[in-house]
């Protein structure tokens, strides 16, 4: 009867189990969005250029990674007493601590925990000597551990000195590993570091809320202590409750005044009440995901689902607001901190547990004298608190205080939240534009107050223009093994490439789906730069180079390396003037279409700058980098020399048209990691006969090639109604492709686009139709053409 189902008779269908002993398996779910470690062990990262520091325990072992290879460490540590001891280790100091030292002088919270836990500890580094391990030929990931004998501070640092744009002398990250030998001895340190000295520590316990007051201009910080934990914020103005008035912050307002789903640091960053005035403003937030549709939890939220006389955060308010003789609601309206929620395409709203992780936090200013209500959402029937409630920890600070504007930006799901991030060139570019926009982790101008989009697009297609990319991500490749492993990487011949030439490039996953597109820089033979779009693609070298036993070293350069674009016709022209070369350099005036050369600002004193003769507008331009510490220098410069000829900064706003006209792609929108190079319309930067050599995803790309299924395509629109970016294209019924990225041109005085087709339609002058609403009440009529639209044979940029 093990074949055939009980009670009935019938066979069992092929691959329905029978019989299974013992208790059911738990669910197996991968949470790579928090890093799971074994019990007792600790993980920091140590910042390039920057320190952390750990209290330690007899027992305890220190374990020290050179993540990316060639980047020193230096070590301090202390006694109970704050005295100086690096023995504590079990070895001997043997530099001295001038690392450390410069470390702490830096502004950045890292260097403003350490300094405030050397304070409160009483601990003198004027004097101190620091064990120094790794150096410039350590390999990527090599370890070194040391056992505490005696229970103190450690202090670790990852110092390093300004990069100059032609060296490779990087600073990059470390990883430190605390391993406990006994976990419950060690003191607890559930929250992160405070942001300054706190005016207000305010625990609230899972499954309650409280009301506290923050004055006009105070900052106040709402934490996630254990991850995963909602807090619903409702704030009411002091003055108005004073006179009998209760106007609760409204996330309906909010929405409809700003412009977006919730607040976030930036232009859009206020939250109102239900008379218009502004409360809070949001100025960091790490978790980037949060609720303003709906409320907090109710009563009778859990009635429905059979949890009759639940708590819950609207009876919580109700309790905690009672003083201040606010009538109670039987549901409150409030912004529902790290609650993850959304609409799905069937307009049904979905949740999911949250994605904020441990000590995640948003800081919020506020604009007038607050009564506040915080809570810890008690629910445990459903995943929205992760099944298990815990605790919100709320801290006030000063009015006096600085605290820069801020979201999280984490290289991949498990990797360390880094703040954003202003470049070199932000005091330059903040005096001309408040319209800025977070990207890749910096903020970067989007236009500016003077001109706006179409008038900093005229200055590149007429005179020229100055953005900021600094964002890009650079990344120095050295080392016997550099050129093979960018040979392998890489679909362009890179072996091909001589000192001071740059190639554009694809980078490929096996099956042909591309990781990045980017440019690759020679400095030597031995010495290549990349610089691409995501941080992911160092990350993926180093992957590529461990698997291959390769000695080579790929180290972060971003922060060492700060790059402003100069594009249009005038810009050889402006920075001929500015920019001075060694004789046995090009100048800028014989720099070629993708060449480099090294210089410096005005003359031989000046400080040092790389110029390429390279960007992403369709027009003559060069870029240059340097490092931070000499943007605004370099930035005033090209200003005063360029402005009499009509140079203008340009934000990301007009640098989409340009790029979109160029026929210029961009990651996320003309390709993924599902797209090759010929579905991306950069066919051209696969050789498959010229290059010999074997490159990652070079079979699927072969097998892509001779079996296409979609095209890149130019659009050219009849009508001047605007489309974007996903909307469908259509034959007829069936949709055949759908728009990547499209744009008014000014210059053609049409509406463009760039959009990716099923070949069989794909043919110059072929009639579609652009699908808006659902794709079929409304279609915009368009025709299939060449791309790019402006200058297709690229004559301006190589004049």
């Amino acid at each position: 009867m093990n074949d055939m189902f009980p009670m009935t008779g019938l066979v069992r269908p092929p691959g329905v189990p029978g019989f299974i002993a013992g208790p059911p398996k738990p669910s197996q779910i991968l949470t790579p969005s928090i890093r799971t470690l074994p019990p007792g062990v600790e993980r920091y990262v140590v910042p390039a250029g920057g320190s952390v520091s750990v209290p330690v325990y007899v027992g305890d072992v220190v374990k020290l990674v050179d993540t990316e290879g060639g980047q020193r460490a230096e070590m301090i540590a202390a006694d109970e007493a704050g005295k100086l001891d690096v023995d504590i280790l079990g070895e001997k100091a043997n530099a001295s601590a001038d690392g450390v030292r410069a470390t702490l002088t830096r502004d950045g919270e890292s260097a403003r925990n350490v300094r405030a836990a050397l304070k409160r500890r009483g601990i003198d580094l004027s004097a101190a000597k620091a064990l120094a391990v790794f150096g410039e030929d350590t390999p990527a990931k090599t370890t070194q551990e040391f056992k505490v004998g005696r229970k103190g501070l450690v202090l670790i640092a990852a110092p390093g000195r300004a990069m100059a744009p032609d060296a490779q002398d990087t600073t990059t990250p470390l990883e430190l590993f605390i391993i406990r030998a006994n976990p419950q001895a060690v003191e607890k340190q559930e929250l992160p570091e405070p942001l300054a000295e706190p005016l207000q520590d305010i625990r609230i316990d899972a499954a309650t809320s409280q009301a506290y007051t923050v004055r006009a201009g105070e900052f106040f910080q709402v934490i996630d202590v254990e991850g995963r934990e909602c807090s619903d914020l409702q704030c009411f103005s002091m003055r108005k409750l004073d006179k009998g008035i209760v106007h609760p912050l409204d996330p309906t307002t909010t929405r409809t005044l700003v412009g977006v789903g919730y607040p976030s640091p930036g232009l859009p960053s206020k939250a109102f009440d239900t008379g218009f005035e502004p409360l809070v403003e949001v100025i960091r937030d790490t978790c980037g995901r949060h609720d303003a549709f709906g409320l907090a939890c109710t009563n009778r939220y859990y009635e429905d689902m059979g949890y009759f006389g639940h708590i819950n955060c609207s009876d919580n308010f109700n309790k905690s607001i009672a003083p201040y003789n606010v009538e109670a609601r039987p549901g409150w309206m409030a912004l529902n901190l790290f609650f993850n929620t959304g609409i799905d395409d069937t307009n049904a709203m979905f949740f999911d547990e949250p994605w904020s992780r441990p000590g995640d936090y948003v800081l919020f200013r506020a604009l007038t004298d607050l009564v506040c209500l915080s809570s810890a959402c008690p629910c445990d029937v459903d995943p929205a608190n992760g099944w298990n409630p815990t605790d919100i920890h709320v801290r006030t600070y000063a009015a006096n205080e600085i605290f820069s504007r801020a979201v999280a930006f984490r290289m991949t799901p498990d990797a360390d939240p880094q703040l954003t991030r202003e470049t070199g060139f932000h005091s330059s570019f903040a005096k001309h534009t408040r319209d800025l926009v977070e990207y890749k982790g910096f903020w970067l101008p989007n236009s500016f107050h003077d001109n706006g989009p179409i008038a900093e697009y005229w200055a590149a297609r007429e005179n020229a223009a100055i953005i900021d990319l600094s964002a890009l991500r650079k990344f120095e490749v050295t080392g016997p093994d550099a050129e093979n492993l960018m040979q392998y990487t890489m679909t362009r011949n890179i072996r091909k490439l001589a000192a001071g030439q740059v190639v554009y490039t694809a980078m490929c996953y096996e099956h042909g789906g591309m990781v990045d597109d980017g440019t690759v820089f020679r400095l030597a033979q031995d010495n290549l730069r990349w610089i691409g779009g995501d941080e992911y693609g160092g990350e993926w070298l180093r992957e590529q180079a461990e698997k291959l036993g390769l000695k080579v070293w790929v180290r972060s350069s971003t922060d060492q390396q700060h790059n402003v674009a100069v594009q249009g016709p005038l810009s050889r022209d402006i920075l001929k003037q500015v920019i001075w070369t060694r004789p046995d350099q090009p100048t800028v005036e014989e720099l070629g279409w993708f060449r480099f050369t090294i210089g410096r600002l005005h003359g031989f004193e000046g400080p040092p700058v790389l110029v390429s003769r390279t960007g992403y507008s369709g027009e003559l331009g060069y870029e240059v980098f340097c490092h931070p510490s000499n943007a605004e220098e370099i930035f005033d410069a090209i200003w005063k020399t360029g402005e009499p000829l009509g140079l203008k900064p340009a934000g990301l706003a007009a640098l989409d048209m340009l790029r979109i006209e160029a026929g210029l792609i961009f990651a996320g929108t003309e390709f993924d990691d599902q797209t090759d190079p010929f579905e991306a319309g950069i066919g051209f930067t696969v050789p498959l006969k010229s290059k010999e050599d074997d490159f990652i995803g070079r079979e699927a790309l072969i097998r892509r090639k001779e079996h296409p299924q979609k095209k890149l395509v130019g659009l050219d629109m009849h009508g001047e109604d605007a489309i974007a970016g996903g909307d469908c294209i259509h034959i007829g019924r069936a949709q055949i492709g759908e728009v990547t990225s499209a744009t008014r041109s000014p210059i053609l005085r049409k509406t463009i686009a760039l959009a990716r087709v099923d070949v069989t339609h794909a043919e110059f002058g072929t009639e579609v139709e652009v699908g808006k609403l659902d794709g079929h009440q409304k279609r915009l009529p368009a025709t299939i053409v060449r791309f790019p639209h402006y200058d297709p044979d690229k004559t301006r940029v190589r004049s």
